[in-house]
């Protein structure tokens, strides 16, 4: 979801990939670049009643997360943590909580993509959790459509299907693919 001029939220193709990764794993991480609608989707998911929501730009839930990360983590039965790259030793509180209980769903986690994020929460969650990373609105998205072009150049996500043509007619298929 996004907002748009009208302050409406636009559907997002990330919506069902992270409602299926919440289903599958104990931890499911949303990263991408800043401004792209992560905080926004994770609060408006159909599954975000379920879960209590903090993020870390309130300076009172930062304290906690590094005063106290344990019971932050023990905050809710399942619990969404905005912009958790601002303290990643929450992320050892996270392991140990998923460790004594590996419900599928519990923490659904925000942060900008980046390589300290990324390699912190690979070590400190592997095998725990799935990343889905969140790029900027599409045109399809803008304009309320399905758009197949990612699928139809790489067929699906199994398998890479190789587009073959001479760099002088790339743009004609790319054209034809989209």
């Amino acid at each position: 979801l996004a907002m748009n001029t009208l302050h409406t939220l636009l559907p997002r193709l990330m919506t069902p990939v992270v409602e299926e990764a919440l289903r599958q794993f104990p931890v499911v991480v949303l990263t991408g670049a800043r401004q792209t609608g992560k905080s926004t989707l994770a609060q408006h998911l159909p599954s975000a009643g379920d879960r209590a929501y903090r993020t870390l730009d309130d300076f009172d839930v930062l304290d906690r997360a590094e005063r106290s990360p344990e019971a932050l983590v023990e905050d809710g039965d399942r619990l969404t943590l905005d912009e958790v790259q601002r303290a990643t030793r929450l992320l050892v509180a996270i392991k140990r909580a998923v460790d004594r209980d590996r419900r599928r769903g519990r923490f659904l986690l925000t942060g900008s993509a980046n390589l300290l994020l990324m390699r912190t929460v690979s070590e400190s969650l592997a095998g725990r959790v799935q990343i889905a990373e969140m790029w900027p609105l599409s045109q399809g998205e803008i304009h309320g459509v399905r758009e197949r072009f990612i699928e139809r150049m790489f067929g699906s996500p199994a398998g890479l299907r190789r587009v073959k043509a001479d760099p002088g007619q790339l743009e004609q298929v790319l054209v034809n693919l989209a």
